[in-house]
């Protein structure tokens, strides 16, 4: 029997790669390189950009084919890629393009405002534009929800992380909420004890450059495939076959970006190996965002704060930034594991993360419900910091609800994926220890391709073959235990 209605799933879909490719490239260019007075025709040029995709994965002729490739003599492979293809034309199919064209308008002119009223403080101006983007996205949200028959939240929840539901996570992050303050409040007490010496700035932006470069290369980033530049807020962006990475800069601190570039290495590197001979397919795809994060956070976290990493970083240190006291060893290690509750998520240390994911998530289920509007905001940021972090925050929207681009573009339902990827990273590399017992050794000598070898070969080729659940269990030999999470919390800053 022939196969001809798949090949031409698989032709229409290819398509629909390569055009998704320029939306992306152009939408990191908004973001790393474009003047401010092209945003508005930039964004009505994604906008009709969206609205065409959205045409070619809603085609009538779809349906038809779908339902004919179902009966033709597929193989495994095959039979996963379409079952991708059917939940890819699902999700399109529950959209109307005016929404989609609308949505992806307000997103570009609320994250394009948000670059200059972010700085300013300016939360009333911000607010005007997010009351649409929120209008938008519980539409989106209402949309979904009547085809997948899911909570609202859920729905879009499961555009990120498919097949997860606010159940799993009010039971996993209820867990978090019961240890979590008491692990941080022993970790301060104990490096209250610790002497650390800070590193003598300034840092120039063109040694940090150097240093991001050096230590991308150290991860194992192909240059030929990617690059980095600068963000109002660090990403990954781009296309397998040329990803495009951004990181910040301060003068007055290199971890900050050094980290971010590492965690955005993770990203890169799941990213440009994905099964080459699948590229163009929905089943070349990473799994999910959850596992993506997965990835980042084994970069920065797992190996950037390992007690060895500290002696691979040092000679790139003394390289771009000169010889310091704080660039010893010991002292670099206590730099890259201080536990200090603050304001800004992205440079949050391991420990204090989760509490910032905590509450977004607690605050965006909500929203996107209806049980709280954008003004409501503000009041419950505080709150929230304030129970969960000790801090206060009153007044201060730019360190406050404004710090992140997530939902000003739109990005709801996305926030839990950071904290599911911290305790699927967790639960790797336990796996990995149970199978080399001495990879501890093995990282601090500068032997991180067993660990590269062992994400490649069972997560990064594995794209979206595999449900995520199926995914982690052939992994690691279990489905998600957030135990493993903990136990490396523990152990790293307590043991």
């Amino acid at each position: 029997m022939s196969k001809t209605a798949y090949e031409s799933l698989c032709a229409r879909h290819v398509r629909i790669y390569r055009l998704s490719h320029l939306q992306s490239i152009a939408s990191w260019d908004q973001s790393a390189n474009m003047p401010a007075k092209g945003n508005e025709a930039r964004s009505l040029a994604l906008a009709e950009m969206g609205g065409l995709l959205h045409q070619l994965a809603t085609e009538p002729a779809l349906q038809g084919l779908l339902e004919a490739a179902a009966q033709e003599p597929l193989d495994e492979i095959e039979r996963a890629n379409l079952r991708e293809m059917q939940r890819a034309w699902r999700a399109s199919n529950a959209l109307p393009q005016a929404l989609v064209e609308a949505k992806s308008l307000a997103n570009s002119r609320c994250e394009h405002a948000w670059r200059s009223q972010r700085p300013a403080n300016d939360w009333a101006g911000y607010a005007e534009n997010l009351r649409e983007v929120v209008r938008l996205a519980r539409e989106e949200a209402r949309c979904l929800s009547a085809v997948t028959g899911l909570a609202p939240y859920d729905a879009l929840m499961d555009q990120y992380e498919p097949g997860m539901r606010s159940a799993e996570v009010d039971r996993v992050f209820g867990d978090l909420r019961q240890w979590l303050p008491g692990l941080i409040r022993d970790v301060l007490e104990k490096q209250s004890r610790e002497a650390v010496t800070r590193p003598v700035p300034p840092f120039s932006l063109a040694a940090q450059k150097a240093l991001g470069h050096d230590a991308m290369q150290l991860m194992g980033f192909d240059f030929e495939a990617g690059r980095l530049d600068e963000s109002a807020h660090p990403f990954c962006g781009g296309v397998p076959e040329d990803v495009r990475m951004t990181t910040r800069y301060r003068e007055d601190d290199f971890l900050p970006s050094l980290m971010g570039t590492i965690h955005e290495t993770g990203h890169g590197r799941y990213e440009q190996n994905l099964r080459r001979e699948w590229l163009g397919l929905p089943i070349a795809n990473a799994r999910s965002m959850g596992l993506h994060e997965s990835q980042s956070l084994s970069f920065e976290m797992q190996l950037g704060s390992h007690p060895g990493f500290a002696g691979l970083l040092r000679p790139l240190l003394q390289k771009h930034l000169g010889d310091q006291p704080a660039f010893e060893v010991g002292n670099l290690n206590r730099l890259l594991t201080r536990v200090k509750p603050g304001y800004i998520r992205v440079d949050a240390d391991e420990v204090t993360y989760p509490a910032h994911v905590i509450l977004r998530y607690e605050i965006e289920r909500p929203l996107i419900e209806g049980q709280i509007e954008v003004d409501d905001i503000p009041a419950l940021w505080d709150a929230k910091m304030q129970e969960l972090l000790g801090l206060d925050t009153r007044g201060n929207f730019k360190d406050g609800p404004m710090q992140d681009v997530h939902w000003g573009a739109g990005l709801f339902g996305y926030f839990p994926c950071y904290t599911l990827g911290a305790m699927y990273a967790a639960q790797f590399f336990a796996a990995m220890r149970r199978e080399t017992p001495d990879l501890d050794a093995r990282i601090a000598r500068g032997e991180l391709g067993l660990v590269f070898e062992w994400l490649r070969s069972r997560i990064w080729i594995e794209g979206s073959r595999w449900e995520t659940p199926e995914l982690v269990r052939r992994a690691s030999g279990e489905a998600l235990n957030p135990a493993h999470f903990q136990a490396h919390l523990r152990a790293r800053y307590l043991g």
